[in-house]
């Protein structure tokens, strides 16, 4: 009888879980039940089609987050509610240990959450594989289906990487030592004549573990996004106190007086304002507001991830507001689930655009995370130092478009995906050696698994498909390669 039940129970199950409202038709058949052993038979199955599809379950901007377990209480916690264990409390179906809380969301939101069992015990979503690292540990990832995951955070073998220096300096303003590691471009020791923008970052070891900036910045150079750039990471030895609390005019000092100094007599940096960004996250976009503005003759470029301006009485946000114009250049990127930080950065906005800075913002709905600012780091990066036009002959530029690479299509993709790219006349003119084209796929660690093309090729646009049914899932790239030429995009192979 029981093989019956669920046999049925599956039947009716599938055919209704894709229309409209398919969860709450599960959670009235249950209810429906009496006998427990049933209702356990139809959790069960449920289970099976929702694990295949991703937990939570998602139905259209619906996100259903599900626990399979014995407990007296659960609740959801997460950016959405303040991380309040108390705001969200899951339903229990009467008779299972299926709990469940339903909630909407944009279609691209993101965000970190956790459950909370009993009150006090903090898990991740054990049915959830995707996580999220922040600064107190990992969180269950919750993506809506038409947030994009940033392919510029991966890791890519297949191009040239920068280099890390590691190193320190000791500051006579706050008599503390501070760690650094400097990053150089691909290239940086082949050319003594050239000279490069510096990015600094406050909160840099995180920047560098938890928002993968390296990897950003190795692959937004690959891929002619940004121009080469130094990158100089700091690690603050007490964050509270040097970007928000009673050191912070003292750091500010540190900053322009021993740090900038000490890098620009180091490395071939440009020694322009215009050319040097301090960014930072939550108090460490207070800190790099306050350092710019006090000394745009040395900062000129300000970035602010979820800039928290609340430290003593919203100093910082009162000086930029109430004050004059500086010559500064500002880019911010905040999450619409922030709480009071997003009424603060719209009027920052707004006040910077009364009075005539040159800006750019986004808001995105995410919470105050480093999911949120690792994704929207190339943003950033590519508003502050656009890829400079090749040049090919007597001050001649390069159209864009005389050598492309375009995205696959389908991606995610299984099995098979079309890879188009395009060679112009104007190229091959100048550079007749850019007729041989290789097109190579490359998996996660570098190692090579299929050659598309390998030949010469006349002018023209070209497609070729990539066959990966041999292949298991996961992150691939592949690159395309024309004399001294090339460009690598990532693609992912989904089973």
């Amino acid at each position: 009888m029981l093989k019956n039940i669920l046999f049925v129970s599956i039947f009716i199950f599938s055919e209704s879980l894709f229309a409209q409202s398919g969860f709450q038709q599960f959670l009235n058949r249950v209810n429906s039940i009496s006998d427990s052993t049933e209702k356990a038979a139809v959790v069960d199955s449920f289970m099976t089609i929702a694990r295949e599809q991703g937990i939570p379950f998602i139905e259209d901007s619906n996100a259903n987050f599900i626990y399979l377990g014995n407990t007296n209480t659960i609740s959801v916690a997460g950016d959405f509610n303040g991380w309040n264990p108390n705001a969200n409390m899951m339903n229990n179906l009467t008779q299972t240990s299926f709990w469940y809380f339903s909630k909407i969301f944009e279609m691209n939101a993101r965000l970190d959450y956790k459950f909370v069992l009993n009150g006090n015990n903090w898990i991740l979503d054990p049915e959830n594989p995707h996580t999220i690292t922040g600064g107190y540990g990992p969180n269950s990832e919750l993506a809506m289906p038409e947030y994009i995951q940033p392919w510029e955070i991966e890791y890519n073998p297949v191009i040239e990487h920068g280099s890390i220096i590691t190193t320190s300096i000791f500051s006579t303003h706050i008599n503390e030592t501070f760690q650094l590691k400097i990053y150089l471009p691909p290239g940086y020791n082949k050319n003594p004549e050239a000279r490069y923008s510096t990015a600094y970052f406050q909160d840099g070891f995180e920047y560098i573990t938890l928002g993968s900036a390296v990897n950003v910045i190795d692959n937004l150079i690959d891929s002619n996004k940004i121009k080469p750039i130094i990158a100089v990471f700091v690690k603050p030895n007490n964050r509270n106190e040097e970007y928000a609390g009673s050191k912070r005019n003292q750091y500010r000092l540190f900053f322009v007086e021993e740090l900038t100094p000490f890098i620009d007599s180091s490395y071939q940096t440009i020694q322009d304002p215009s050319q040097r960004l301090v960014l930072g996250d939550s108090y460490g976009g207070n800190i790099s507001a306050l350092i710019s503005y006090h000394h745009p003759e040395i900062f000129g470029l300000c970035g602010l991830h979820s800039g928290a301006f609340q430290p003593n009485n919203f100093e910082v946000y009162n000086l930029i507001v109430n004050g004059s114009k500086e010559d500064i250049k500002w880019s911010s990127v905040w999450g619409s689930y922030e709480g009071s930080l997003v009424g603060n950065m719209h009027h920052f906005q707004d006040s910077l655009q009364s009075k005539g800075y040159e800006h750019e913002w986004l808001e995105l709905p995410e919470g105050h995370s480093w999911g949120l600012w690792r994704a929207n780091l190339d943003r950033l990066s590519e508003y502050f130092f656009p890829a400079e036009p090749n040049i090919i002959d007597e001050g001649e530029l390069l159209p864009p478009d005389d050598f492309k690479l375009y995205q696959n299509y389908p991606n995610p993709f299984n099995p098979t995906t079309k890879i188009s790219f395009s060679i112009s006349a104007v190229l091959t003119e100048y550079y007749p050696e850019l007729r041989k084209v290789l097109l190579k796929v490359f998996d996660i660690l570098g190692n090579k698994v299929a050659t598309l093309v390998d030949k010469e090729l006349t002018v023209g646009n070209y497609a070729v498909e990539f066959d990966a049914s041999d292949y298991s899932s996961g992150v691939y790239f592949y690159r395309l390669t024309a004399g001294n030429f090339t460009a690598t995009k990532k693609m992912i192979l989904l089973r």
